[in-house]
C-alpha cells in the first residue's frame, strides 16, 4: 500500500510534508508529550511571542533533514573521491534506508527534553543523565520499536539513537563514517539542522532578526567534502560535511547568528533569572529535588504539570517552593547588581565571584544568586570547496570565522526589596572588592 502523505503548515518552512509512518511517530505519546514542552523555557515572561513548543521545532528538524540530505546525496553534487571514501551514496536501497533512518531522528531528537527545556537541566538530573539520555532511552523503548518494526522498511532503534543524539552524547556507540556524516546533519557545530531551526524559529517568535540568514542558500551549497590536504580542519582524512565557496557567506552568517540570539536572548538577564527561581522551585517542589528518569515517569511530566504546582505554590505560602514560585507569577524577580566586565576583569578574574561572594556576606545568601556561562573555545572549522575545484580550510577562507566572539555572560542578581541599598554598596565598595585576594607564601 502506498504511503500516504500529510502536510503541516509552518510558520517557518511554510509546508512539512510527511508520510503515514512518519504520521506514527508524530502520533506517538512520546512526541505529541512535546506539545507541552516550551522551546525556550519561559522567556515568554520576557519576549511575550515565544510560546512555542519543541513538537513544531522537531517538524521543521525533520523538514530541514530530509532536504540537507537530498542535496548532499544528488549525483552531481558527489565527487569521485569522496564515492571512494563513503560507498554507500552509491546504494540505492540504503540511500533510502538512512533518509527515513535521518527523518526520524530528527523527529524524535528533542523526545527527552524535560518541563521547560534547558533550564536547569544540570541542577535536576542525576550525575550522568541529560536529555539526550533520555532521548535514547524513549527510542529504544518497547512502545517505540513497535512503530519502527512498522516502518516499510523496518528500522533499527540503534541507527535512530546514533542519528539523533550523535557521537559525543553516544560515546559507548561506534560510529561508521557515513553515520557521523549523517549525525551530523542534525547535531553538527557547524551545519546542524537542529540549530538552522531553532534560530529561524526562536528569532521569529521573539520578534527579533538577530537569528536570521540565508538557510536556502546555506543548504543548496552543503556538500561532503573531503578534508583539506593539510588536514586544517581535524587532522583527518575523512570526509565531513562542508559548503562549496559560494555559500561561505551564509555559513559566515548562520554563526553570527548564533552569537547574537546568544547575547540578545537567550542570555537575556531577565529570562535567566527566571531560569533560576524556576530551578528553585523545582528543587524545593520535586520528590528528592530531581527529576525521575525512567519512561512512564518522563513521559507524564511536562510544563502543564510544573505550571499548575507553581500556581499552587505562589497562592499558599506553606506549599513547597512558594518563594520562588511567587516571583514568577507576580513578576517580582530579582534584579541585575552586577553585570561581567572586562575592565574588572583585568583587575580580579574572578570579578563576578567577588562581587557575587561579597553581596552573600552583606545581604544573605537567600537573596543573592549567580548566573555564569562561559562558551566552549575552540573554532568552527569545515571544508570549502573552491571555484578551482580544490578544499580549503573555512577559517583559512574566511575572514570573519576566526572573529566570531565567544559567548560569554556573567550577572549576580538581588532581591528586589534590598535593590536600592545593594546598589549603592556595590558603588562605595567596588573596588575593595575587586581587590585580587594574595596567595599567601607556604
Amino acid at each position: 500500500m502506498a504511503k500516504q502523505l500529510h502536510e503541516i503548515r509552518d510558520p517557518i518552512h511554510v509546508f512539512v510534508r510527511l508520510d503515514s509512518d512518519e504520521r506514527r511517530v508524530l502520533d506517538s505519546r512520546q512526541f505529541q508529550r512535546l506539545r507541552h514542552i516550551h522551546q525556550l523555557a519561559m522567556s515568554f515572561l520576557v519576549y511575550p511571542g515565544t510560546t512555542h513548543r519543541r513538537f513544531e521545532h522537531s517538524l521543521g528538524v525533520m523538514e530541514l533533514a530530509g532536504r540537507v540530505f537530498d542535496v548532499v546525496t544528488q549525483s552531481g553534487a558527489v565527487t569521485d573521491e569522496v564515492r571512494k571514501l563513503l560507498p554507500e551514496i552509491d546504494q540505492a536501497d540504503g540511500l533510502r534506508y538512512w533518509r527515513r533512518a535521518l527523518r526520524m531522528a530528527a523527529l524524535c531528537h528533542d523526545v527527552g527534553h524535560l518541563p521547560f527545556s534547558h533550564a536547569a537541566e544540570k541542577e535536576l538530573l542525576p550525575a550522568e543523565w541529560d536529555h539526550e539520555r533520555l532521548t535514547r532511552v524513549l527510542i529504544e523503548s518497547d512502545e517505540m520499536k513497535e512503530i519502527w518494526d512498522k516502518v516499510t522498511p523496518p528500522l533499527r532503534p540503534i541507527d535512530i539513537v546514533k542519528l539523533a543524539i550523535g557521537p559525543r552524547k553516544a560515546s559507548d556507540l561506534k560510529f561508521s563514517v557515513w553515520e557521523t556524516i549523517l549525525a551530523e546533519i542534525i547535531t553538527g557545530d557547524a551545519f546542524g539542522v537542529d540549530r538552522m531551526d531553532y534560530l529561524l524559529r526562536d528569532s521569529h517568535h521573539a520578534g527579533v532578526a538577530y537569528g536570521k540568514f540565508d538557510h536556502f542558500r546555506l543548504i543548496d551549497t552543503l556538500r561532503i567534502l573531503p578534508s583539506p590536504p593539510s588536514g586544517e580542519s581535524d587532522g583527518s582524512d575523512e570526509p565531513a560535511l562542508g559548503i562549496e565557496g559560494g555559500g561561505l557567506q551564509s555559513a559566515e552568517a548562520l554563526l553570527l547568528a548564533r552569537y547574537f540570539m546568544y547575547s540578545q536572548v537567550y542570555f537575556h538577564p531577565v529570562r535567566r533569572i527566571y531560569d533560576i527561581h524556576l530551578k528553585d522551585f523545582l528543587q524545593q517542589w520535586l520528590p528528592g529535588s530531581r527529576f525521575a528518569t525512567d519512561a512512564d515517569a518522563h513521559m507524564g511530566m511536562t510544563d502543564n504539570e510544573v505550571m499548575a504546582g507553581i500556581l499552587k505554590a505562589a497562592r499558599e505560602a506553606n506549599q513547597p517552593g512558594h518563594d520562588p514560585a511567587r516571583r514568577i507569577v507576580h513578576h517580582e524577580h530579582f534584579r541585575v547588581l552586577y553585570t561581567r566586565n572586562p575592565d574588572d576583569v583585568k583587575k580580579n578574574e574572578r570579578a563576578g565571584g567577588a562581587v557575587f561572594d561579597a553581596a552573600k556576606a552583606k545581604f544573605g545568601e537567600p537573596a543573592v544568586r549567580r548566573d555564569v556561562y562561559r562558551g566552549k573555545g575552540g573554532l568552527t572549522d569545515f571544508p570549502v570547496k573552491m571555484k578551482d575545484g580544490r578544499i580549503a580550510s573555512a577559517l583559512s577562507v574566511s575572514s570573519v570565522l576566526p572573529n566570531v566572539p565567544v559567548s560569554t555572560f556573567e550577572y549576580v542578581f538581588i532581591d528586589p526589596a534590598r535593590e536600592a541599598e545593594a546598589t549603592k554598596w556595590l558603588d562605595e565598595q567596588r573596588e575593595e572588592i575587586l581587590k585580587p585576594v594574595k596567595e599567601e607564601a607556604p
